[in-house]
């Protein structure tokens, strides 16, 4: 592993299938935010027998990654999650909790250590399980309905610049003509272009897909997270 990720601490976790998987079985990188006050609930939660949670890598508040599950386990960190056709992600995934309280106590921004130290693991299992950048995904990706991380202060697009991950083509001048723009636009075919990125959920659920848009804009149009479906997000969903 590269510089720094070589520092690597290891602090196993007892929450993990004792099967073996395939290395060709791991196709995606989802990532996480702890949720949690600070590191040492964060850490003690992972790693006890009695939460039923764990991940293969953990980034503290300060940088440090700490492998809780080898890779070739299957980690207890996606939960009822679906994405394009696979279903229970955790078979074919591999997990990355960044330390941060979350939105439940004073969401922050992720500090620079944080995010060069998951760049660094990120490249290193992308090259390594050869993942697709589509399949570089947020929890709340795979389960829009149930969670918000990693949220919309995680830094997606600057991820994509260093091939990580996926952004849209919009431009901030084409933004600012659609901001106002009162065109018509289809919701069915949004929704289509949703389900071909990847999304899955029931579209026919107003309240569902209401939750969907969110987590769409905390991804991909962060300034402005309000839930509701305007031309600026149907014109990022059609460039996706």
């Amino acid at each position: 592993m590269q510089k720094n990720v070589e520092k690597m601490i290891l602090n196993y976790s007892p929450n993990f299938d004792l099967k073996k998987r395939l290395k060709n079985k791991i196709k995606y990188l989802i990532y996480h935010y702890t949720g949690m006050k600070n590191d040492k609930l964060a850490i003690k939660k992972l790693t006890s027998f009695n939460s039923n949670v764990s991940c293969h890598y953990y980034i503290t508040s300060s940088g440090e990654l700490i492998q809780m599950v080898p890779d070739l386990y299957v980690a207890w960190h996606a939960g009822k999650s679906n994405w394009k056709n696979d279903e229970s992600l955790n078979y074919n995934s591999i997990g990355i909790e960044i330390s941060n309280p979350g939105h439940k106590y004073g969401y922050r921004k992720f500090n620079d250590k944080q995010i060069r130290t998951l760049i660094k693991v990120s490249k290193t299992l992308i090259k390594k399980y050869r993942i697709n950048k589509k399949n570089i995904l947020g929890h709340s990706d795979i389960a829009p309905v149930r969670k918000l991380d990693p949220g919309e202060k995680f830094p997606w697009k600057l991820l994509s610049n260093k091939k990580i991950g996926i952004w849209h083509n919009v431009s901030n001048k084409k933004k600012k003509l659609f901001k106002d723009k009162k065109s018509k636009f289809d919701l069915k075919k949004f929704s289509k272009y949703l389900i071909k990125i990847g999304y899955r959920i029931d579209y026919t659920d107003s309240t569902q897909l209401k939750k969907l848009i969110k987590i769409f804009q905390m991804k991909f149009r962060p300034e402005k997270v309000d839930g509701k479906l305007d031309f600026e997000c149907f014109m990022i969903a059609k460039s996706l």
